[in-house]
């Protein structure tokens, strides 16, 4: 089985005096329908490490392939190509657009990737009905409740039918009902064969993943460190 992705030895610095090192020689590999929760405290690197995987940064030093794809010298036209077509991203904040229906969000996923228009309602509907916002298809965003905000955010991550969900703390505004139903959709995904990566410091997110990857200080390692 070929990995979704495999990541070698990625390291991230940005200037300063003394340079931050961000990411360490992180080296990953998740196959399809694996579940990783990438588990640390806040300023350990998730993020960082979340915006390579994702194609939204590139590394300093080190290797990424997606899909079988090596990244070093891919071309932006390409990295943008398998960004839109193949990853799918759940941020914290949700990043979505109050002023628009839940519909038109998930819509507007879709324009970006530029899927032609008349294939654009059935994935849309699609996609509501997975995340069982159906009903609130004409609903202006900013009116859904938190929970409701959160299932959007992940219906347009998915509405492509992407081959990577990249979540960034998924559950961390969620109280635990909505925490459990959003893990649930997460588990059907992941039954359907897609990888996802779930970038955490929750327990519960933690224990609901196949496998957990700590990070500390920019460095991922299989066991936590010792106290």
């Amino acid at each position: 089985m070929t990995a979704v992705i495999n990541a070698h030895q990625l390291s991230r610095s940005f200037p300063g005096t003394p340079p931050i090192h961000a990411l360490r020689d992180a080296t990953l590999s998740v196959e399809p329908g694996e579940k990783v929760a990438i588990y640390g405290p806040s300023g350990a690197g998730k993020s960082t490490l979340l915006n390579l995987l994702g194609l939204l940064d590139g590394p300093t030093t080190g290797s990424y392939t997606v899909l079988g794809e090596e990244t070093a010298t891919m071309p932006a036209r390409t990295k943008d190509r398998l960004r839109s077509q193949a990853i799918g991203f759940v941020f914290q904040q949700f990043q979505i657009l109050g002023h628009r229906t839940t519909r038109e969000n998930i819509d507007l996923k879709l324009s970006i990737a530029r899927i032609p228009h008349a294939k654009r309602a059935a994935l849309v509907d699609d996609a509501l009905e997975k995340v069982g916002l159906t009903h609130r298809a004409t609903s202006q965003a900013r009116n859904l409740s938190g929970g409701e905000k959160q299932r959007l955010a992940i219906a347009r991550a998915i509405v492509n039918r992407p081959q990577l969900l990249l979540a960034d703390e998924p559950t961390g505004n969620l109280d635990a009902r909505n925490t459990d139903l959003v893990l649930s959709l997460l588990d059907d995904f992941s039954a359907a064969g897609i990888a996802v990566v779930v970038i955490t410091h929750s327990d519960r997110t933690a224990a609901w993943s196949h496998r957990n990857v700590f990070i500390y200080d920019g460095v991922l390692s299989a066991t936590p460190p010792r106290s």
